[in-house]
């Protein structure tokens, strides 16, 4: 199997894996989801047999079978819908800088094989508002799963620490909205935006299946320099 498509497997597996020891208050779970995300950092080195990679993963998995019987083996789980989602909102956001070209308008640049600078003037606007709608639809999810593991209850920030939250919510219901609902969300502006771009600049694909395609024919090298 291609290191990209099991990476894609692991990642869709986080979520639940992450979900189902909140919904549980499994700390089994809470180490397999953990786990999961080393194996997603480290499957390169892991592939291309590196053996620091293999003792870290290792080293890694003991520490979480030790988190695991713990009564903090869900705190991890608290962070990584913030600081992803965080993350990628930055990404998105750094790129609208002054003297920097907007992410979106790379990645349509390079779909059209031409220069960013070369993007009809329409294009080059909207693709600039919708690296601005995600950066601001990322920053606003990071936020809010911020807030709601901070008052979740029993297994929140403020409750491990031994304060009382103001206003809570169930350890429970914070992960159906981290886990869950969050990537709902993503997937369903990412569909409504491509159904509202086919309308606005008609013809520039066939279908969804040529715009994965012609996304996929950008090739690796094209992603990795992206993220730079």
């Amino acid at each position: 199997m291609h290191w990209a498509a099991l990476r894609l497997l692991l990642a869709i597996a986080y979520p639940l894996l992450a979900h189902a020891a909140s919904a549980t208050r499994s700390g089994a779970l809470a180490g397999l989801a953990l786990a999961d995300i080393a194996m997603i950092v480290l499957l390169g080195p892991l592939l291309a047999r590196r053996a620091w990679a293999w003792a870290l993963l290792a080293g890694m998995c003991a520490g979480l079978v030790a988190l695991a019987q713990s009564r903090h083996a869900l705190l991890p789980l608290l962070a990584p819908p913030v600081v992803f989602t965080g993350l990628v909102a930055w990404w998105f956001a750094r790129t609208l800088r002054a003297g920097q070209v907007p992410l979106i308008s790379r990645i349509v640049a390079a779909l059209d094989r031409v220069p960013p600078e070369q993007l009809p003037p329409d294009l080059s606007r909207y693709t600039r508002s919708l690296t601005i709608a995600w950066a601001m639809l990322l920053a606003v999810i990071a936020v809010t799963n911020l807030v709601l593991a901070l008052i979740a209850v029993p297994d929140g920030l403020l409750a491990q620490l031994g304060v009382t939250p103001p206003v809570s919510l169930s350890t429970q219901r914070w992960s159906l909205f981290a886990n869950l609902i969050d990537y709902g969300l993503i997937g369903g502006f990412f569909v409504a935006e491509y159904l509202y771009r086919k309308r606005r600049f008609p013809g520039r694909y066939h279908n969804a299946l040529d715009f994965i395609r012609r996304m996929r024919g950008l090739g690796p090298a094209f992603w990795r320099q992206l993220f730079r």
